[in-house]
């Protein structure tokens, strides 16, 4: 029987600390994955602040997945999530090998503000081409405690 030091009860009772989605390329899975996430971190416990900066980061990175992947139809968009001692990393694959770079938008634009607030509002951000497969990946940290 176990007891309250086993490791196996306190692996039965402890949240996992990454997860992965696979979503449709489309703008409904955006919503989603906001809500995915938000009740990931949720059951990690994580600072409101953290948790409201880290679903709009995602919900940019997301929605500039299915806008700009012009892939074939049927493709997925991956999101993933960790949690670490000091930081949340999200991250967000598809099949585009196009790397994403910030742009000036001016302020009568409607859209080409999303990664310029990602670089604002992360810790850390970037972008890489996937290894071994077609597609990119985009991802950012957020802290778990402000730096002094």
């Amino acid at each position: 029987m176990p007891t309250l030091g086993d490791d196996s009860l306190n692996a039965a009772t402890t949240a996992p600390k990454d997860i992965e989605w696979r979503l449709p390329r489309h703008a409904r899975s955006v919503g989603r994955a906001r809500t995915l996430l938000r009740e990931q971190a949720t059951s990690w416990k994580l600072p409101d602040e953290v948790t409201e900066t880290a679903v709009l980061l995602l919900s940019e990175l997301m929605t500039n997945a299915y806008r700009h992947a012009k892939v074939s139809p049927g493709r997925q968009i991956w999101a993933c999530c960790a949690l670490d001692d000091d930081c949340v990393r999200v991250w967000v694959t598809d099949a585009s090998d196009e790397l994403p770079s910030p742009r000036d938008a001016s302020k009568d634009d409607e859209s080409g503000r999303g990664l310029a607030l990602v670089s604002t509002l992360a810790d850390d951000w970037g972008s890489a081409p996937r290894v071994g497969a077609v597609g990119k990946t985009v991802w950012f940290e957020l802290r778990l405690t402000p730096q002094t």
